[in-house]
């Protein structure tokens, strides 16, 4: 009767709580570290940049992991989200907290004009579009010398740039919270009918859900996302240039996701502060380091094609969850 009792309970702790723990921890502890002076200021800037990067790890993975199509353009919504931040911060005098928001606002306005005739195409069509997308940002931004610097870029000096454990907080609070918002949105009717339409289209239509409509709420939802990562990347390295919005960068963000797991965020971040964190570590190698990668990718597709987790999340509030219902069914046997 008592192991009925225990077995209907909910266990005490709460999933929110402890997301909300783990996201506090994740921010203060890199925070205290660095201003002990146990991690030094480089450390600090790797794993802000880890952070950067594990951002549009998250958009890619809203795209090709969860949305269920290929884009090869986030970068190009980076650029839009770096510049946008710059020109009200810059030149219309905006604060910085409401110049990124604007800035990510943009790149998901953006994200809304090329979704309605890209999102008809699906598979190679698609990516073959969404690059091309990427190349004609690029072009316009070397093309627009009055606002963007022409093919120098533009440089952005800010507290952010000069204070690396202002830097390391802000982003890390800043993936959390995209983190979170996702989580939830995932686990809602919305999110439910995105991965309906990954799972089957024509299951998904023939009970009602529309296609084209939840795939531009994901597509937004991306690109919104890759716009706030060029916000911040303008923000931690103080520059940005038309280059960044090549599609090389995009794959770049598309093998962590390939890496980690496509359709988990979990994945996406580990990968993304994994690679960030090996680039930098590998440097004595040179141009020679590039050779990692493809390695690394290749030893993947060959022993786990899925990814480090498949779509699979790692969930510290579910681990917490059934090591206390482990040791509360030991405690009743007893």
């Amino acid at each position: 009767m008592a192991g009925k009792q225990i077995q209907d309970t909910p266990f005490p702790f709460r999933s929110t709580i402890i997301l909300t723990a783990t996201g506090i921890l994740a921010v203060i502890l890199p925070l205290g570290l660095t201003a002990a002076g146990i991690m030094d200021i480089y450390t600090a800037h790797i794993i802000t940049m880890g952070g950067v990067n594990a951002m549009m790890a998250i958009s890619v993975n809203m795209i090709v992991g969860i949305t269920g199509q290929l884009s090869l353009g986030q970068a190009g919504f980076l650029a839009i989200g770096a510049y946008a931040c710059i020109f009200f911060n810059v030149d219309l005098h905006v604060p910085l907290p409401l110049a990124v928001v604007m800035g990510a606002l943009l790149a998901a306005l953006a994200g809304f004009l090329i979704g309605f005739p890209v999102l008809k195409l699906t598979g190679d069509y698609l990516a073959i579009v969404t690059l091309g997308f990427g190349e004609i940002i690029r072009v316009i931004f070397i093309n627009l010398k009055a606002l963007t610097g022409g093919p120098n870029g533009r440089q952005f000096t800010t507290q952010m740039v000069l204070n690396p454990e202002l830097a390391i907080a802000v982003v890390l609070t800043a993936v959390v919270v995209v983190v979170a918002f996702l989580q939830n949105f995932l686990r809602s009717s919305y999110g439910r009918a995105i991965l309906a339409c990954r799972e089957d289209e024509i299951a998904a239509n023939s009970n009602g859900i529309d296609i084209f409509h939840y795939k531009m709420t994901g597509f937004v939802i991306a690109a919104f996302i890759a716009g706030l990562g060029g916000c911040f990347f303008a923000l931690v390295v103080g520059f940005i240039k038309p280059g960044d919005a090549q599609f090389l960068r995009s794959i770049d963000y598309l093998i962590f996701v390939v890496l980690g797991g496509m359709g988990s965020m979990t994945g996406s971040i580990v990968t993304a502060f994994f690679i960030t964190y090996l680039q930098e570590f590998l440097r004595f190698l040179q141009d020679y380091r590039l050779l990692i990668y493809p390695l690394i990718l290749i030893f993947v597709m060959l022993f786990r094609p899925q990814g480090l987790l498949g779509t699979k999340e790692f969930s510290i509030a579910g681990f917490v969850d059934r090591v206390g219902a482990f040791l509360c069914k030991g405690s009743v046997k007893s």
